[in-house]
């Protein structure tokens, strides 16, 4: 829809009023880096980058407009409690530093609490997420063609060629965990003759994770090495859900209740039995990618989210569509 028509539509005042209609809701936004320039950095995080400023706005608006919330509040309206109305949850995967260094002075500021879930492996070891890696290598690649892991070619003088064939690395890749995962990416980067420089800052640590909890943020795990869970064997995901935990509680000496479900490639990135392991291994929640709101009733271990757009306007018009019963 254009710009314009959207402007008209909040300023009529006409989604408020299909909202007034509608029982309380929560929206779980998901959001992942904030950089000053997200551009530099666009051979590895792709999209999933916020500029400073933009999310600056964006957390204005929720604290202006919107009624922001802690994971552990929505919690309780999912179990039967209450919730005010516009409630917002604001969310991060993976655990990169800018996180700390850059997100969280702006949520402060506008006083909006945050929960942060980390993928565990790429902290300790740190290096980024496998999908940052490949990304990297497939687009940055002197080579003009490619043979995947079965052998089949693929041409790489297009960048669209080059998103083409990530992305199908990725739906093999996924399904890997721990060791496997790694010299598989290890491979890819030996194949494509590229490799990301090696910045041991771009992944948050232990202190600036014990930081975020002493300004009154939550700390969650993104499993171990961001797999797709759901195409795991039992044994894997099982390792990936209670040791990203043990070690999380380790370090921070407090109790890891919250769990995200990375959706790296291919669909679905979670699954009855996946829910179940995340319920023995002690998590009380657990957010997916799914797009929705919260609502009462739901199960805490498949949440809902909403991704943020990258623009102020955007992300008002999706929350207030959201919350009148409208797709987004």
């Amino acid at each position: 829809m254009r710009d314009w028509a959207k402007r008209v539509i909040l300023g009529s005042g006409a989604l408020r009023l299909a909202e007034s209609f509608r029982g309380p809701s929560g929206a779980i936004l998901m959001y992942h880096s904030v950089l000053p320039n997200p551009s530099q950095w666009i051979d590895s995080f792709g999209e999933i980058a916020h500029s400073a400023s933009v999310f600056r706005g964006q957390m204005e608006l929720l604290a202006r407009d919107f009624h922001p919330i802690t994971l552990d509040e929505a919690v309780k309206y999912v179990r039967g409690g209450s919730l005010p109305k516009r409630s917002v949850i604001v969310t991060f995967d993976d655990g990169y530093a800018d996180n700390y260094e850059v997100a969280m002075p702006i949520l402060n500021q506008a006083g909006v609490p945050a929960t942060f879930y980390v993928t565990v492996d790429c902290v300790e070891n740190r290096r980024q997420p496998w999908p940052s890696r490949l990304r990297f290598a497939f687009r940055t690649t002197k080579l003009a063609a490619w043979k995947d892991p079965t052998g089949e070619p693929w041409k790489l003088n297009l960048p669209a060629q080059r998103e083409e064939a990530f992305l199908s690395c990725c739906d093999v890749c996924c399904q890997l965990s721990g060791t496997a995962q790694e010299i598989f990416v290890g491979r890819i980067e030996q194949e494509l003759e590229t490799k990301m420089p090696c910045e041991p800052s771009a992944m948050m640590s232990y202190e600036q994770m014990l930081a975020l909890q002493r300004h009154g943020h939550t700390v969650g795990s993104h499993t171990m090495t961001h797999p797709n869970m759901a195409y795991l064997k039992e044994d894997e995901a099982s390792h990936e859900l209670r040791e990203s935990k043990r070690r999380l509680e380790l370090h921070l000496e407090t109790p890891i209740r919250h769990f995200s479900y990375p959706c790296p490639a291919l669909s679905p990135h979670w699954s009855v039995q996946t829910l179940e392991q995340s319920r023995a291994a002690g998590y009380e929640t657990a957010v997916t990618t799914d797009n929705g709101l919260v609502c009462s009733g739901d199960n805490p271990l498949c949440l809902k989210r909403i991704r943020p757009t990258k623009t102020v306007d955007g992300l008002r018009w999706n929350l207030e569509s959201a919350f009148a019963g409208r797709a987004v």
